[in-house]
C-alpha cells in the first residue's frame, strides 16, 4: 500500500514538473514562432477545467453522488433565542402630584396583582385638606345662592374649579362626590391604581413622606408580553413583519407555541452583527414570565419559483462558481453558474442551470482535480509530440575513374 502511495505521489510530482517544463519551453519558443508559425503553448488550457469521464465503478469508489436542480420554493430555517420582556406599552408608573405622608399602604409588596381603580395607599396632605374645604365651601355657596342668577353662576364656577383641582391630583370622581355629599373633609385621601396588572417595582413604605414626581409603583399588564430575539445579519433580510415563529420554552418541555413578528428594530448591534426582532405573545394564566428564555424557529421562503441545488454541489474557485453537470452520456462537464441566497442545505442558482439537470452533489473536489489534470495533460500533448529531425541531403556516389575505359 505504501509503495502505491509513493508511486502515485511520484507520478503527480512528475506531471507537475512536466507542466512547469512545458510552460518554460512554450515561453522560450514564443519568440521563434514567426508570423506563419504555430504556438503550441497551453495559454489557459490548464487553467480551464475539462470534462471528466468516469465509469460507474470509479464514481462509486470515490463517493460521487448526484442531485437534480429543482424549481420551486426554497425554504430556509432561521433559529435564534429570545427572552421574555414586559410590553412597554402596558407599563404604568404611579407618581403623586402632591406632597404628603403615607398613612396607610394597601399594596405593600412587589409582585402583588392589582386591578384598575384599586386603592394603593391613603395619603395625608395639608394641600388636599384645604382643597376639600374649598370644595365644601363652593357647594354651600351654590346651595345658598337662591334665585340670584349672578350669585348662582359664581358659586357654580367656584364649585367646578374646586372639583377640577381635586381631579388633577388624581382624586376620583366618586371620592369628590362623597366629600360634597358628606360636607366633611377627610384627613386622608385614597390614591388608586390607574391600571390593572402586577406590581413590578415598589419604592414606598408606610409613614414615608412623598413628594410630587416620585415613582412609587411600576405596574405592568402581563396579559401580553414581548419576546425579543437577536438575528444574525445574513438572516435578517429573511425575517419580515408577520413572519410566523415556532417557540419552545425550557419551563414547558414538550409544548410548542406560535407567534408572529410584530416589529423589526431599525438598528443593529455592531459587536455581534445582529438585529433585534420582537414577537408579541398573549399570556393567559401569566405562564410567560419576564426574563424567561425561548427558542425561536422561523421557516421562511427564500424564493417561490427559482432553481436551487444542494450547497455541497457548489465549488468556489475564488473567481468563479462551478458545478459539474452530468451529461446524457455520463460525462461530467464543468459549468460556471451565478449563485444567489443560501440556506443551511440548499443554494439558489440565478443563472447557469436549468430545472431537471443533474449535478455532482459530493466529491466534487476530486472531480475538479481530475478535470484540471486532464486539461493539463491535454495542453501538454502538442509539446510532447516528437518532430522528426531534418534529413541531410543524400551523398552522391563517387565517380568511377575506370568508367570511361569500360565504355
Amino acid at each position: 500500500m505504501r509503495k502505491q502511495i509513493v508511486v502515485s505521489m511520484a507520478i503527480v510530482a512528475l506531471a507537475g514538473a512536466a507542466v512547469g517544463v512545458y510552460a518554460i519551453t512554450s515561453d522560450d519558443q514564443a519568440a521563434d514562432n514567426g508570423a506563419g508559425g504555430h504556438n503550441h503553448g497551453a495559454a489557459g488550457g490548464a487553467a480551464a477545467a475539462g470534462p471528466v469521464r468516469l465509469t460507474i465503478e470509479q464514481a462509486q469508489r470515490i463517493g460521487i453522488t448526484y442531485a437534480t436542480a429543482e424549481a420551486g420554493p426554497m425554504i430556509s430555517v432561521v433559529r435564534t433565542v429570545g427572552d421574555v420582556a414586559y410590553d412597554e406599552t402596558r407599563l404604568v408608573s404611579v407618581n403623586p402630584k402632591i406632597e404628603g405622608w403615607v398613612e396607610q399602604l394597601y399594596v405593600d409588596f412587589t409582585g402583588a396583582p392589582v386591578a384598575k381603580g384599586q386603592p394603593l395607599m391613603a395619603i395625608y396632605s395639608p394641600m388636599l385638606v384645604s382643597a376639600q374645604e374649598e370644595l365644601i365651601l363652593a357647594r354651600r355657596l351654590l346651595d345658598d345662592a337662591g334665585e340670584s342668577e349672578a350669585a348662582t353662576t359664581n358659586a357654580r364656577e367656584l364649585l367646578e374649579a374646586a372639583r377640577r383641582r381635586l381631579s388633577y391630583w388624581d382624586i376620583s370622581a366618586a371620592e369628590i362626590a362623597r366629600i360634597e355629599r358628606t360636607r366633611t373633609p377627610q384627613k386622608t385621601v385614597l390614591l388608586r391604581s390607574p391600571a390593572g396588572g402586577v406590581v413590578v417595582e415598589k419604592a414606598v413604605y408606610k409613614g414615608q413622606r412623598i413628594m410630587p414626581g416620585m415613582e412609587l409603583y411600576r405596574i405592568a399588564d402581563l396579559s401580553t408580553v414581548w419576546l425579543e430575539g437577536e438575528v444574525f445579519e445574513k438572516d435578517l433580510g429573511l425575517i419580515r413583519l408577520g413572519s410566523r415563529a415556532r417557540l419552545t420554552f425550557e419551563a414547558y418541555p414538550g409544548e410548542t407555541f406560535t407567534g408572529s413578528v410584530a416589529y423589526v428594530y431599525p438598528t443593529m448591534t455592531t459587536e455581534s452583527r445582529t438585529g433585534r426582532i420582537r414577537i408579541e405573545l398573549r399570556n393567559p394564566g401569566l405562564r410567560f414570565k419576564p426574563g424567561m428564555y425561548a427558542n425561536m424557529e422561523f421557516q421562511v421562503s427564500v424564493h417561490r419559483d427559482g432553481i436551487h441545488i444542494p450547497r455541497s454541489a457548489i465549488l468556489q474557485t475564488g473567481e468563479r462558481t462551478i458545478v459539474f453537470v452530468r451529461e446524457a452520456d455520463g460525462t461530467l462537464t464543468p459549468r460556471q453558474v451565478i449563485a444567489g441566497a443560501a440556506t443551511t442545505e440548499h443554494i439558489e442558482i440565478i443563472s447557469g442551470l436549468s430545472a431537471g439537470e443533474v449535478v455532482v452533489a459530493s466529491a466534487n473536489f476530486l472531480v475538479d482535480a481530475e478535470s484540471n489534470m486532464s486539461a493539463a495533460f491535454d495542453a501538454m500533448a502538442p509539446a510532447t509530440t516528437s518532430v522528426p529531425p531534418a534529413t541531410s541531403p543524400a551523398k552522391q556516389p563517387a565517380a568511377d575513374p575506370h568508367a570511361a575505359h569500360r565504355r
